[in-house]
């Protein structure tokens, strides 16, 4: 946001005069003769909560070097003032690096290559030094205050401006509002209340969701069970902390890797809905797979609906199209890595092909044909199921926790092995189409884009959870060192559908799987590695909790099929810019909203954006951020 304002910043001219290029889309707005700018964040800003630089190195980003930047590199946008992507300053600080990159940073970017994932530390330094670089080049007649404290009140003026409450005392007077409020605290579930309240009162240890950084980890003893909730990207971030955190080691034993263990690593009990973590990245050349190309969930195909008055519906409508590319998509790859599993491929490509083009075909009428065609031609153990893709166990009875654990090491091992193959697996080809379309997809059901009754049920019910478990993993080393754990005995597995519980006879935390026979496992501490839930009617924000509470935003509210109105995620907002809807109806016209508050508008709110990359699609969703901070900056400057 401070660079966009900074980027759109052109002063008055003289004498009412107006400079060159003002009327093209891309230049600085003719704005007033002075801007100021307060930054109002309890954490030092550029890197903020997340990113900070002074956490462990053990936290690894989710994505790859040439994948993050803060810049905008889209030529409809004002030039920037400075910075770059967050690869270039890697390339950048390994040829000349910056005089005050530490020990650690030097000793990380020396051997960070474009397509090896950072530490977060590490991201959160490229952030900080974006934020110096701006502040070197603020332009004339700008200037920038920083307030490292929290704002707990936006209130309106009668003339028409905002006095900003300060934590601590003190009010600043602005006249627009920006909410980039990030990642919130949350209240707990009522599950998790109780459980806290349990630990309280049994004497056990209750770690709720949080940002890892934030833990202090050493409170878990060694050599005593911890029961771990969630198999998500924090899942890693707590096994890391308890493993190679502790002094552990991981070695390279041939074929797999091999953990030596400290003797101070607890012993990891891991439950999750699925009994498996997600699926690792592919190791590819770029983010999305050069080798899948959408041919049915394409933008142009998808503003057909549009362009014919139709308001698309989720499972109806969009699915299908995502549905045949994910089909494509693995039995092509299959035919060329695999041709043995198929009988005369190029029959099999020409029948399926036309299968699976959406012509007359109902929507159940073209899945039959499909699977005629592959049974005609393709092994059995080689047809794609591909709902079970992120449930692997799902239906499988385990006699007991160490063979499901068994199981789990081959799901691990196998899924790092696929990893390895890139662009030649056919199932995480397949799920390259799957996160080609959910880019597609992020730009299509923006701003009211389907049917609430399908964001509700279809978007956010079903498939939101079932993509991320396959395209948002962690890296393919993750899968190996977990495998490793699991055979040096520090972690073992509860097993799919866990109910979890409390002994209160006993003083254990319980979680048991009706898939396994076993008894349930134990232990006296609890740690829920999952975020913090991202929806702003359970925040912990005293500023939200205020704007909400006076009626200046409201939480957007959508209708399922039933018709019962149910309160969605994120704040009701008016675009283009987003500017929140208050509980009158009324839009507020002089604050804003950017980023993961916007929830109930967008799917998929970033991190950052995505860089361009060299080769490959250029999907619009890739720096939608930017360009959402864009128009504020351009709304907030115009005269």
């Amino acid at each position: 946001m401070l660079e966009r304002l900074l980027a759109n910043w052109a002063p008055a001219a003289p004498s009412g005069s107006v400079s060159s290029g003002s009327s093209s889309e891309s230049a600085p707005v003719q704005a007033k003769a002075g801007l100021h700018i307060d930054v109002v964040d309890p954490y030092p800003a550029g890197a903020g909560h997340v990113w900070q630089p002074g956490q462990s190195r053990l936290y690894l980003m989710n994505t790859q070097s040439f994948y993050p930047t803060l810049i905008p590199e889209d030529p409809q946008l004002a030039a920037p003032v400075a910075g770059t992507t967050f690869d270039r300053w890697r390339v950048r600080q390994q040829q000349d690096p910056l005089p005050g990159l530490t020990e650690e940073e030097l000793a990380e970017l020396a051997v960070l290559g474009s397509d090896d994932f950072p530490s977060r530390a590490l991201y959160g330094r490229y952030l900080r030094s974006t934020l110096e670089e701006l502040l070197a080049l603020v332009p004339d007649g700008v200037t920038v205050d920083f307030h490292e404290t929290s704002a707990t009140a936006v209130r309106p003026s009668p003339d028409g401006t905002f006095d900003v409450e300060l934590a601590g005392g003190g009010t600043l007077a602005a006249d627009s509002v920006v909410l980039a409020l990030g990642h919130l605290d949350s209240r707990l579930s009522p599950e998790q209340r109780q459980l806290q309240a349990a630990a309280a009162q049994f004497g056990l240890r209750y770690f709720p969701p949080a940002v890892p950084a934030d833990v202090d980890w050493s409170t878990i003893p060694a050599r005593e069970p911890v029961l771990v909730r969630g198999m998500g990207l924090n899942f890693f971030d707590v096994m890391g902390q308890l493993t190679e955190g502790r002094g552990g080691k991981f070695v390279d034993a041939g074929d797999a890797l091999e953990y030596l263990p400290s003797g101070q690593e607890p012993l990891i009990i891991a439950a999750s809905r699925r009994g498996t973590p997600y699926r690792s990245k592919a190791t590819l050349e770029s983010y999305y797979p050069a080798s899948v190309t959408l041919r049915y969930c394409t933008g142009a195909a998808l503003r057909r609906f549009a362009a014919a008055g139709i308001v698309p519906a989720f499972d109806h409508d969009l699915w299908p199209l995502l549905h045949r590319d994910a089909l494509w998509a693995y039995y092509s790859t299959l035919v060329r890595s695999e041709p043995a599993a198929v009988q005369d491929p190029a029959r099999f490509l020409k029948e399926l092909d036309e299968a699976l083009h959406p012509h007359a075909h109902t929507t159940a009428k073209w899945e039959e044909i499909v699977r005629a065609v592959i049974e005609g031609h393709v092994r059995p153990d080689s047809r794609l199921d591909l709902l079970s893709l992120a449930a692997p166990l799902a239906g499988q009875p385990f006699g007991s926790r160490a063979e499901l654990d068994a199981a789990v090491v081959d799901y691990l091992l196998d899924d790092a092995r696929r990893s390895a193959l890139g662009e030649d697996d056919p199932l995480k080809m397949t799920i390259g189409a799957l996160h080609h379309g959910r880019a597609v997809l992020k730009s299509v059901v923006a701003d009211g884009g389907i049917t609430d009754e399908s964001w509700v049920a279809g978007l956010r019910g079903w498939f939101e959870s079932f993509v991320e478990g396959l395209a948002s993993g962690p890296p393919a080393l993750r899968a190996e060192q977990l495998a490793a754990l699991a055979r040096a005995g520090v972690v073992s597995f509860v097993g799919p559908d866990p109910k979890f519980g409390l002994d209160r006879k006993a003083g254990f935390f319980t979680a048991a799987s009706p898939w396994v026979k076993d008894a349930a496992a134990k232990a006296r501490t609890m740690v829920e590695a999952l975020a913090p839930a991202n929806r702003v009617s359970v925040n912990e924000s005293p500023l939200l909790e205020q704007l909400l509470a006076d009626g200046l935003v409201r939480p957007r509210t959508m209708m399922t099929v039933e018709g019962t109105p149910v309160q969605a995620s994120g704040l009701d907002v008016s675009p283009h810019p987003y500017r929140p809807v208050a509980a009158n109806g009324e839009v507020a016209k002089r604050v804003f909203v950017l980023g993961l508050q916007l929830s109930a508008t967008q799917w998929g709110t970033a991190i950052a954006a995505e860089a361009v990359q060299q080769a490959g699609p250029v999907y619009a969703s890739g720096q939608r951020t930017l360009r959402d901070a864009d128009e504020i900056a351009r709304a907030i400057l115009k005269p």
